[in-house]
């Protein structure tokens, strides 16, 4: 898997003893993103899908509405201590006429694997207004296919079978077919590189899709998922108030705690069907 995983001498330690052995690690990485050759941001990513990335970051952070936004996509000329290029700086090009992005999505220092929007001037700043809101958006899923889709994403995870380091996300359709799904160290990277990939596919905006997500639900994950018109978002964890309420103001169905057939609905509870009636009250 070349350098989405490292390998480190750990010492084991236990009841039994003490034994040295080779460990599998996630390789963690930065990724510069420029615009127009001025950097915009730096993201502790696991390397792969970097384009993916880049756009969907763009695309969540408004500064871009369609693939069509972007003329071209390269990596710098950025060397290592031997001279072997690190592949960590990422050139996107704008197309003509597509504004430049405002000063406000401009990340001046290093965005950690955890949280992307850590140290952003104020919570105005990244209520962003979605090109594609999912308020309207019909789809139904039921409560038997959603619950399902965590397991589903779990299977797919092959770094974190080797590492247990990464978070993932994936997109599936009402059905539960799996569309897509990608790892990192960072759970906001795996939604950026998922959104970013529907963006390339011109599966944006994402309408009749699930985002599923590793972990908690943050209120960037629920912005991102608002601004690619995703109207259903689910994970194996926890949302914090902010993804609530956004949630609750975006018309994005918010579903937490999905483990063992059940799960908790935090906002619009009407895309999600039972069995023994139409939709959740």
């Amino acid at each position: 898997m070349g350098r989405l995983i490292a390998r480190k001498k750990v010492i084991r330690l236990s009841p039994d003893g003490e034994r040295t052995r080779p460990d599998s690690i996630a390789v963690e990485e930065p990724l510069e993103i420029r615009v127009d050759g001025r950097p915009l941001a730096v993201t502790m990513r696991t390397p792969g899908h970097d384009v993916e990335l880049a756009h969907g970051f763009l695309h969540t952070e408004g500064v871009i509405g369609t693939v069509d936004d972007i003329r071209d996509a390269r990596y710098c000329d950025s060397r290592d201590d031997e001279g072997r290029n690190t592949y960590n700086v990422l050139d996107l090009g704008l197309a003509p006429g597509v504004p430049a992005p405002e000063v406000g999505v401009e990340r001046n220092f290093y965005t950690t694997s955890s949280c992307g929007v850590c140290g952003k001037a104020s919570l105005d700043a990244v209520r962003l207004k979605s090109r594609h809101s999912p308020a309207g958006d019909p789809m139904r899923v039921s409560l038997e296919v959603l619950a399902s889709l965590p397991d589903a994403l779990r299977e797919q995870q092959e770094v974190f079978d080797r590492t247990g380091g990464l978070h993932a996300a994936g997109l599936f359709t009402p059905d539960g077919e799996l569309l897509v799904v990608r790892e990192d160290v960072g759970r906001h990277n795996a939604v950026d590189k998922v959104i970013g990939w529907a963006l390339l596919g011109g599966l944006i905006p994402a309408r009749g899709c699930i985002l599923i997500v590793s972990g908690r639900t943050s209120f960037e994950l629920a912005q991102k998922a608002v601004m690619a018109g995703i109207p259903v978002l689910g994970a194996v964890s926890a949302p914090s108030s902010l993804a609530v309420e956004l949630a609750d103001e975006c018309g994005l169905t918010l579903a937490g705690f999905i483990r063992n057939g059940s799960l908790n609905v935090y906002a619009h509870a009407d895309r999600i069907t039972t069995s023994d009636r139409a939709a959740l009250a």
